[in-house]
């Protein structure tokens, strides 16, 4: 296995449109990076270029000791998992596993090695007979992870290898990912759109948005100490409740509201050099905790129960918020939810810059 540093790695169209604006960063042999963001944030485009499926405009790329800008993807000693499985339909399990050795020139001996390790490794042993139209969508899959375990590669780049499959084939496949991650020790770069692939897969996660890195840190670290509004409000379900208003300070912090209303602030944590500034206050849903006293009382618009949890769609003079409660006695839609805002949990934005304060 190998690390992969990024220096200043840009992508130019030739229209001067940027894919991907400078990014740097380092991923550590044997570390699973995760890289998140929207649809048309670059994370795809990265991960290509990392492969040598998208030329370099600029930048240094390294694998290993090795500077790869030029250097052909079939020499890049990588393997890549895409969104779509790409098996061979005519062929067996056994046969897509072994196409790509075969290819490379390996000899029988060596080829049927590495496809029985791999078959053991992703439990596809009962299977190696059958054709891709025979198996299940996460059977395809793991046969698409295979092909790729087989190569024994330096560096892993999986493209959104989950998206095709329905939410509970997708949990089990985390988990195997993760399982097979730990197994090999190997360097893997996992692209996805999806926020809880990224917080329960990734050892460290890459944030894009617009072509640019928002922030670089561990799961935990993004969810708590957003470095941006962006950051805030992409990571966590239900996202961050922000609201946009004036701080303060008349018998107790308070938020004046663009519509009038007023959002007392509870606790500690607000900084006197804020009075008198507008803010964008952001607050968790699990952050808004039931019966309070400081005369903050939405009102309850739809009630979620899922089981171990309660989402409580609110509002607040004009403005919506949610709230993510224990089980218990439901509130009524219409009725007024008593509820203390915790400021020492509160995370404080520039409106202009959305950088966090």
């Amino acid at each position: 296995m190998a690390r992969v540093d990024l220096d200043e790695v840009r992508k130019v169209y030739p229209n001067g449109y940027v894919g991907v604006a400078g990014a740097t960063f380092e991923v550590a042999d044997g570390e699973l990076l995760v890289l998140v963001g929207p649809s048309g944030c670059g994370k795809s485009t990265l991960l290509r270029m990392i492969a040598g499926l998208e030329s370099i405009s600029g930048g240094t790329l390294r694998i290993g000791d090795r500077v790869v800008n030029d250097v052909a993807p079939k020499d890049r000693d990588i393997a890549m998992v895409f969104q779509s499985y790409a098996l061979y339909p005519h062929m067996s399990v056994a046969e897509n596993l072994a196409f790509g050795l075969k290819l490379r020139g390996h000899d029988r001996a060596t080829v049927e090695a590495r496809v029985r390790e791999a078959a053991a490794t992703l439990e596809l042993d009962a299977l190696l007979e059958r054709k891709p139209g025979q198996l299940s969508g996460g059977q395809r899959q793991r046969v698409a992870l295979g092909r790729a375990l087989v190569r024994n590669p330096q560096v892993f780049l999986l493209d959104e290898p989950l998206s095709n499959l329905d939410a509970k084939l997708r949990m089990s496949m985390r988990v195997e990912i993760a399982h097979l991650h730990r197994q090999l020790g190997a360097t893997m770069i996992y692209v996805t759109h999806d926020q809880i692939e990224a917080m329960t897969l990734g050892q460290r996660i890459v944030v894009l948005d617009r072509g640019e890195i928002q922030q670089i840190d561990t799961p935990m670290a993004l969810y708590e100490r957003p470095a941006n509004l962006f950051v805030a409000t992409f990571l966590g379900s239900p996202a961050m409740n922000v609201l946009r208003g004036r701080l303060a300070r008349e018998d107790g912090w308070a938020l004046a509201l663009d519509d009038g209303s007023r959002l007392p602030l509870a606790g500690e944590g607000l900084r006197e050099a804020w009075a008198g500034r507008e803010l964008d206050v952001g607050i968790r849903p699990e952050h808004l905790q039931r019966g309070g006293d400081g005369g903050f009382a939405p009102t309850v618009e739809v009630v979620e129960p899922v089981g171990n949890e309660v989402f409580v769609n609110l509002r607040h003079g004009a403005h919506p918020l949610i709230a993510r409660l224990p089980p218990g006695e439901l509130p009524q839609p219409g009725a007024a939810l008593p509820l203390r805002l915790d400021a020492a949990h509160l995370h404080v934005f520039d409106p202009e810059t959305g950088r966090r304060l």
